[in-house]
C-alpha cells in the first residue's frame, strides 16, 4: 500500500469513527419531539356504545435518548426539547423500570378517567382499592433488596392499606430508629417484610429530617367493574397525560348524544377521580402533533401555564385549531354542550 492510499484509507477510518461517535454515543439527556394524535375509538370500547361523527384523540410526545446530532438539532428547533436524564428517570432506574412505571401510571389514569365518565353518565361502576403498588425503589435504602417492583402493599403493621395517601400518612409517622412490618402480595402470595427507616438521599429534595423506607412513586391499585363493560387497549402507551381525553371518549360512548358534534377534537391533561384536570409536559409538541393530525379543537389544561404555552405554540405554527382551556372534566363537557353541530 503506497503512501497516498494509506492516507486515503486513514481518512475514511477517521470519518467513520466520527460518524459513529456522533450517531451512537448517548448523552445524559433525552430528547422529546412531537408525536401523533391518535383516535380514541380505536382504543376505547364500551359495550353497546354509541357511535360518533367526529373523533376524540389523545396526543403523544416521542421520547428517546439523545445522541450528538439530536442534541445539536434541538438547539435550533423549538419543538425538539432536551431534558436532563434525571428529570425523566429516577436515580438508578433502568429503562425497563421506567417503562413499567409509565404503564402503571397510565393504568391509574385510565381508572380515574373511567370513574369520572361512568359517574357523570350515571352508569353502574364498582370501585375497589386493592392496596399500593411499588413502582420505584431507592438504591441503598431499607426497601432495596427486600421489596420488588410490582409488590402490592396491603398492610402496615397489621393495619389495612387501600390507597397511596393512606400509606404515605402511615409511614410518615415513624422516625429513623423505628421499624415497620409491611404485608405485601407478590405474584399472588402474601408475605411480611420488616423494614427500617432512613433519611432520603439528597437528589430526592425532601425536607430536612424526613425519613422513609425507600419507595418512590407508589400507585394505588384499583379494580373497577363497570356496566356496561369497558375495554381499553393502549398498545403500550405510558404516562398519565391522556386522562382527560379518555374520560371524554368513555363518556361519549356511554351517552346517546354525540359530544364530538362532528369535529376532530384532540387534547391532553391528567385527571383525578374528582374530575380535576392537571398539567402535563410537552404541551407545545402536542399542539404540533394535533395540528399535523388534522385536529380542529384542542383541550389544554390551565394549570402550570399549559394553556399559555399551548397558545404560544398555536400562534407560532399559525394553526387554525381552536385552543380551549379546561380545569375540570365538566369544563370540557360544558364547552361541547354549546358547540354547534358541524
Amino acid at each position: 500500500m503506497n503512501r497516498s492510499t494509506r492516507k486515503f484509507t486513514f481518512g475514511w477510518v477517521i470519518i467513520l469513527v466520527i460518524v459513529a461517535a456522533i450517531t451512537f454515543i448517548d448523552l445524559p439527556y433525552y430528547v422529546t419531539t412531537p408525536g401523533e394524535a391518535r383516535q380514541l375509538d380505536d382504543v376505547v370500547s364500551v359495550e353497546g356504545g354509541s357511535a360518533d361523527g367526529g373523533e376524540f384523540m389523545l396526543t403523544t410526545v416521542r421520547v428517546g435518548e439523545a445522541n450528538v446530532i439530536q442534541y445539536v438539532w434541538a438547539q435550533f428547533n423549538e419543538y425538539h426539547e432536551l431534558i436532563a436524564e434525571e428529570m425523566i428517570k429516577r436515580e438508578e432506574e433502568t429503562d425497563e423500570e421506567y417503562h413499567q412505571r409509565q404503564l402503571e401510571v397510565m393504568a391509574g389514569s385510565q381508572a380515574s378517567a373511567t370513574i369520572v365518565a361512568y359517574q357523570a353518565a350515571g352508569k353502574e361502576i364498582t370501585i375497589t382499592k386493592d392496596g399500593v403498588l411499588v413502582t420505584g425503589i431507592i438504591e441503598g435504602m431499607p426497601a432495596d433488596g427486600k421489596l420488588e417492583l410490582g409488590d402490592l402493599i396491603v398492610k402496615v403493621n397489621g393495619e389495612t392499606v387501600e390507597e397511596t395517601e393512606q400509606l404515605l400518612e402511615l409511614l410518615g409517622q415513624y422516625s429513623e430508629s423505628d421499624t415497620v412490618t409491611l404485608t405485601i402480595k407478590r405474584v399472588g402470595e402474601e408475605q411480611e417484610v420488616e423494614l427500617g427507616f432512613q433519611a432520603f438521599p439528597e437528589p430526592y429534595n425532601t425536607e430536612d429530617g424526613k425519613v422513609g423506607v425507600g419507595i418512590t412513586g407508589p400507585v394505588t391499585a384499583t379494580t373497577i367493574e363497570t356496566d356496561p363493560e369497558l375495554k381499553i387497549d393502549t398498545d403500550q402507551i405510558g404516562g398519565p397525560s391522556a386522562g382527560l381525553m379518555f374520560s371524554l371518549e368513555i363518556y361519549n360512548q356511554l351517552t346517546e348524544e354525540d359530544w364530538t358534534k362532528g369535529y376532530e377534537i384532540a387534547g391532553t391533561g391528567t385527571i383525578n377521580e374528582d374530575g380535576e384536570v392537571g398539567p402535563i409536559g410537552g404541551i407545545k409538541q402536542k399542539i404540533v402533533a394535533a395540528d399535523g393530525s388534522g385536529a380542529e379543537i384542542f383541550f389544554a389544561p390551565v394549570a402550570h401555564s399549559n394553556y399559555d404555552d399551548a397558545m404560544e405554540a398555536a400562534d407560532d405554527i399559525k394553526t387554525e385549531m381552536k385552543i380551549v382551556p379546561v380545569e375540570t372534566f365538566q369544563d370540557a363537557v360544558d364547552y361541547l354542550k354549546q358547540l354547534k353541530v358541524k
